[in-house]
């Protein structure tokens, strides 16, 4: 059982801090004549927020003033709070900035090239659209349907084998740390063979938002699942949960295999796993 937090009361002001720094967001963001739109996504986006939900903030700026609006995020980051620390990827358009009252900001800056139906544009809660172009691009994002492609099932089942034969060599290695990694690599892709076999968008590989929890939308027996293919620092044991991940990974390579008509050729499968289990 997990101890309790010290953190509590503060933990219960996070939902009022988080709309006093939208507020200040928007303040700043909606005089300005080259930012286009501002909308969120994410929980915010959804209306589904909870105590420790970020703001998933998405600015469209005019292609003159992009760069130099990308060079100057950090000084406009500091009107809306008080600035921990910024983590971020130099010249990159997408920044997270941690504020000192514990709320978290991902601020994702486009241009207007940049936006067209997705799945991502689903659930949005748009502030300001200067461009009128919001409201159609969430209505054609409404209509998308995610059906997995030929590719797609490809992707994921040749990251799964990598995987298993890199934890192989890992644990061969006495690399316990890396290995425990690569098996959770594993179950992770497990949940993206989930998702794609109930028709929805997974996650990002290695993004395990929403996985677990209330807003989990996986079935109770397959978070059983992820639960029992843990390990601690033995290679034997962690070698024991691939070989359980693996057999639950061939039936549901099989189905999804079938779902979008391709050869389930279980000899090449078998011959990939036998390399190392």
């Amino acid at each position: 059982m997990m101890r309790q937090s010290k953190h509590l009361d503060r933990d219960q002001q996070l939902p009022k801090w988080r709309e006093e720094i939208k507020e200040k967001i928007e303040e700043d963001l909606a005089g300005d004549p080259f930012v286009l739109a501002v909308f969120y996504g994410e929980s915010v986006g959804k209306g589904t927020s909870d105590l420790y939900s970020d703001i998933d903030l998405r600015v469209i700026v005019a292609d003159e003033v992009f760069d130099r609006y990308r060079e100057e995020k950090h000084v406009r980051a500091n009107r809306w709070g008080d600035v921990l620390f910024i983590e971020e990827v130099p010249y990159s358009s997408y920044t997270t900035i941690h504020y000192d009252n514990f709320i978290k900001v991902d601020l994702f800056q486009y241009r207007l090239k940049d936006i067209f139906p997705s799945f991502w544009f689903q659930h949005i809660e748009v502030f300001y659209d200067a461009t009128g172009m919001l409201e159609d691009v969430v209505k054609k994002s409404l209509a998308l349907k995610f059906e997995p492609t030929v590719e797609d099932i490809d992707y994921w089942r040749t990251k799964f084998f990598a995987a298993l034969h890199e934890l192989y060599r890992r644990v061969m290695r006495s690399e316990y740390y890396y290995a425990l990694n690569l098996l959770d690599t594993m179950r992770f892709l497990m949940t993206v063979g989930w998702d794609m076999e109930a028709g929805r968008q997974p996650n990002a590989l290695g993004d395990w938002a929403k996985i677990e929890g209330a807003r989990s939308k996986l079935e109770q027996w397959q978070l059983e699942r992820l639960a029992e293919w843990g390990s601690t620092r033995n290679g034997e044991e962690i070698l024991f949960a691939a070989e359980k991940v693996v057999a639950e990974f061939k039936a549901l390579h099989a189905s999804l295999c079938e779902n979008v008509g391709i050869e389930v050729d279980e000899v090449w499968v078998e011959s990939i796993i036998r390399k190392v289990l």
